[in-house]
């Protein structure tokens, strides 16, 4: 399950449980309306209440950001203190242009990602 709030340049993600792609499929269709909009978006995803994520979630993440919108964001924060989470999020700084961080505190995060 997930929760979605958006400003004016960002949105945020917070995933509890499982991440399915029903979930993924709900941010995919916000992020695409924001991405009409001009000028920079950024994301920020606490993963911290995220028990797993099903096979075809990870598939549509590499679809969407390696792939399909590589260019389009500017800051990527992740909140996790989850070791296999935390180098997932490394290694998709390989294949997006965003800089992307992962913090433990959602607060600095959120200050983060919003400068």
């Amino acid at each position: 399950m997930i929760t979605i709030e958006q400003t004016a340049n960002m949105i945020n993600v917070a995933v509890m449980g499982e991440f399915t792609i029903a979930d993924f499929k709900q941010f995919e269709e916000q992020a695409l309306y924001k991405l009409k909009a001009p000028g920079a978006l950024n994301l920020l995803f606490d993963l911290r209440g995220m028990l797993n994520y099903t096979p075809d979630v990870a598939w549509e993440e590499i679809k969407f950001f390696n792939r399909e919108h590589q260019h389009d964001f500017s800051r990527i924060a992740v909140v996790t203190d989850n070791q296999w989470r935390t180098w997932q999020a490394w290694v998709t700084r390989l294949f997006v242009d965003a800089d992307i961080r992962v913090f433990k505190e959602y607060e600095e995060a959120q200050a983060w990602v919003a400068a």
